[in-house]
């Protein structure tokens, strides 16, 4: 017969006790502090940087975060209450609020999201639409020959469209070592439409 699951002891923790009437995060807390409730975000070099630096940082330059602790694309990351977050969520958050909508990103007015920035001048809750606008703005979104995949550059592409009215399709698939469907796009202006 199975074990019914017994709730952790800690008031409004939902996760299932492990040892000692705790789960495991409040059981390791409880060893660790004496209290289970203790830690979480109130103790480390990681969050008095956030309370001391960065959240009364009043600068127009960037601040940025100054641990090795960095998720894949360069964004501050640290463990608050045994989850990792991303810093500059975590500063938005405690300077501006709760998002307005599980959708909302915590999106860099500098563009410089990518470098560790956790200004909190420089980050306001948007939607993901409005973030991605931003990246045009900073010329950070990966496209055309910021791609890690491009086969071409902006000149080659240029170069494509001009040289149409006196190349076939043939002949620029061998320049450029494309495909038939790849020229016809760029021409067609299906790929690369942004370009001029």
């Amino acid at each position: 017969m199975a074990k019914t699951p017994v709730p952790c002891a800690v008031s409004e923790c939902n996760r299932t006790a492990k040892g000692k009437g705790l789960c495991s995060i409040h059981y390791h807390r409880m060893r660790r502090h004496g209290d289970p409730t203790a830690g979480g975000i109130s103790s480390g070099s990681h969050v008095r940087y956030l309370q001391d630096v960065a959240l009364p940082c009043t600068s127009e330059e960037c601040l940025l975060w100054p641990f090795k602790a960095k998720a894949g694309a360069g964004y501050g990351k640290m463990r608050i209450d045994g989850k990792q977050k991303l810093v500059h969520r975590v500063v938005c958050e405690l300077a501006y609020g709760k998002p307005p909508s599980p959708r909302h990103e915590a999106a860099h007015l500098c563009g410089k999201g990518h470098l560790g920035c956790v200004n909190p001048m420089h980050l306001a809750w948007k939607t993901p639409k409005e973030n991605k606008a931003d990246t045009l703005v900073h010329g950070t979104r990966n496209r055309g020959e910021n791609r890690w995949s491009a086969k071409l550059t902006e000149n080659d592409v240029r170069d494509i469209r001009r040289l149409r009215e006196t190349k076939s399709l043939q002949e620029l698939m061998s320049m450029f070592g494309i495909s038939h469907s790849q020229v016809l796009r760029i021409v067609k202006r299906q790929s690369w439409a942004w370009l001029e």
